[in-house]
C-alpha cells in the first residue's frame, strides 16, 4: 500500500496503534469476562480497564529482544497496569489475540467498504435513469451489434455493483467470528464462557472449532469477495476507456481546469482514472491466491499464513476502498456524449437492422438459410462501401429484386424505437417499480 492510493478513514484501521488497540480491547474484555466468572481477582479486571495501555516504540523495543510481537505488547501493558496485569491473557494464547484482531479489522473494513459501494450505486442509478433512453449503439467482440441504450449500460453494472453489495455482506459475516480457546483449540485453560462474552462484546461470534486459529476458508472467502468487486469496477472501467477513444468518444472522464494530459502533447485527455482502476483492481485480485494459500496449515496451526496477512489486509482493502470512492466520482462526473453516440449508431448505414429484416423475410415465407443470404448479401454492400451513409442498408434491401418486402415495409423494420419497447422491464427487474 503507498500514501496515493489510500483514503484516510481505511489506511487508519490498519495502523499498529490501531491493531494494538484492538489487541488491548480484547484483553481488557477477556480480564473483564473472566472476572465476571470468579476466574481473577475483580480488582485486576479494573485495573486493566482503568491503566491498560502501550506504547508502540516501546512495543517495537521489547520485540527485538523477544522476537514475539504479542508478547512485546503483553510486557508494555504491563508496565502501564503494574501488578496487576499478571492476570492478563490467562489461558489465552497468542492466535486468540491475533485472529480476533483480524476478524475485527475486516468487519470494520467491510463496512467502509459498503459506504464505497452505496456510493457507486447511487451514482450508477441516477446517471442510468438520466439516460436511460439515449440512444447508443451495442456492441460484441468490438464490433456493432445492435441499439441499446446508455441507461442499459449503466443498469448492467448496478446490477452487477448489487451482487457485490450482497457478496460483501456475506463475507462480513463469514469472516465476523472470535476465537478465544487457548493453545491447540481445547479451552483446556480458559472457560468457552469468556469466549461468548468476549465475541458478543466486538460484534462477533463464538467460532465452533478454531484449533487455535480461526479456519482460514473464512478469510479466503472474504479476499475472494474483493478480488471479485474489483473486477467489477474494472468491467465499468474498461468500458469508459473504450467509450473515451478518440474514435469513439461517447462518454469521457471530467476533465478539470488546470489539468494536463500528456508532457509532451498538449492536446490530450487521457483516460487516466479508469486506466488506474484497472490496475488497482490487479492489486486487490492479487490477494485471491494467497489467501487461498493460506487455507492449508499444518495440523492445528502454523503461523505461514501471519506474514501474509500482515500484506493482503491493509493493502487489498485500502486499495479496494480507494477504487471504489475513485470510480463512483468518475460515474458521477462523466462526461456523455449523446450526439456521438447516435452518430456511431448510424455509422454503418443501418446495419443494426440486420435481424429485423431477417427475421421479417422468415416471417414472410422464405427459409431462415435463404432469409440469411439475402440480408448478409446487402449487409457486405455497406461493409465494403467506404462512403457509406445513413439509410445505405435499407437502399440495397430496397433495390434487391429477391427481398420481397414491399419498401413501407421494410422502411418499418428500421425503428430505432423499436430496441427499447423492453427499457422499462429491464429497468424495473433492476431497480423495482418506480
Amino acid at each position: 500500500m503507498i500514501p496515493r492510493y489510500a483514503r484516510p478513514q481505511m489506511e487508519a484501521m490498519w495502523t499498529p496503534e490501531a491493531r494494538y488497540g484492538i489487541w488491548l480491547e480484547i484483553e481488557t474484555l477477556a480480564a473483564e469476562a473472566m472476572a465476571e466468572l470468579g476466574v481473577i481477582p475483580k480488582e485486576a479486571a479494573e485495573a486493566v480497564r482503568a491503566r491498560g495501555g502501550f506504547d508502540v516504540d516501546r512495543v517495537d523495543e521489547i520485540e527485538r529482544e523477544v522476537k514475539h510481537d504479542v508478547i512485546a505488547f503483553l510486557t508494555s501493558v504491563s508496565e502501564h497496569v503494574g501488578e496487576e496485569a499478571r492476570f492478563l491473557h490467562k489461558g489465552m494464547t497468542s492466535s486468540d489475540v491475533l485472529d480476533t484482531c483480524l476478524a475485527v479489522q475486516l468487519v470494520r473494513a467491510a463496512d467502509v467498504l459498503m459506504e464505497g459501494l452505496d456510493r457507486l450505486l447511487a451514482a450508477l442509478k441516477a446517471r442510468a435513469f438520466e439516460h436511460k433512453l439515449t440512444p447508443t449503439i451495442g456492441r460484441s467482440h468490438g464490433i456493432h451489434a445492435e441499439p441499446t441504450t446508455f441507461g442499459v449500460k449503466l443498469a448492467r453494472f448496478y446490477a452487477e455493483m448489487s451482487r457485490n453489495r450482497t457478496r460483501l455482506l456475506a463475507a462480513r459475516e463469514e469472516v465476523a467470528t472470535c476465537a478465544l480457546s487457548g493453545a491447540v483449540g481445547t479451552f483446556a485453560n480458559i472457560d468457552p464462557k469468556i469466549e461468548e462474552m468476549v465475541a458478543e462484546k466486538l460484534g462477533l461470534t463464538p467460532e465452533p472449532v478454531s484449533s487455535q486459529i480461526i479456519p482460514r476458508d473464512r478469510h479466503a472467502a472474504y479476499f475472494a469477495t474483493l478480488g471479485v468487486i474489483a473486477s467489477s469496477i474494472e468491467n465499468v472501467a474498461v468500458e469508459i476507456r473504450h467509450m473515451q477513444r478518440t474514435e469513439v468518444l461517447e462518454a469521457e472522464e471530467f476533465f478539470s481546469a488546470g489539468q494536463k494530459g500528456s508532457s509532451a502533447m498538449p492536446h490530450k485527455r487521457n483516460p487516466v482514472l479508469t486506466e488506474n482502476l484497472t490496475g488497482l483492481a490487479r492489486l486487490v485480485r492479487s490477494a485471491v491466491y494467497p489467501a487461498m494459500e493460506n487455507v492449508a496449515l499444518w495440523h492445528e496451526r502454523d503461523i505461514s499464513h501471519s506474514s501474509v496477512e500482515r500484506g493482503i489486509g491493509p493493502d487489498a482493502t485500502i486499495h479496494l476502498d480507494f477504487a471504489l470512492h475513485r470510480l463512483a466520482m468518475v460515474i458521477e462526473k462523466l462526461v456523455v456524449y449523446p450526439d456521438n453516440m447516435k452518430a456511431n449508431l448510424d455509422k454503418l448505414g443501418g446495419l443494426h437492422n440486420s435481424q429485423r429484416v431477417l427475421l421479417a423475410l422468415v416471417e414472410a415465407g422464405i427459409s431462415r438459410e435463404d432469409s440469411y443470404r439475402l440480408v448478409q448479401r446487402n449487409a457486405m454492400k455497406v461493409w465494403d462501401n467506404p462512403n457509406r451513409a445513413e439509410g445505405d442498408f435499407l437502399n440495397y434491401l430496397k433495390a434487391d429484386d429477391e427481398v420481397t418486402l414491399s419498401d413501407d415495409k421494410l422502411a418499418s423494420l428500421f425503428d430505432l424505437d423499436y430496441h427499447f419497447k423492453n427499457v422499462d422491464v429491464i429497468f424495473n427487474r433492476v431497480f423495482g417499480e418506480n
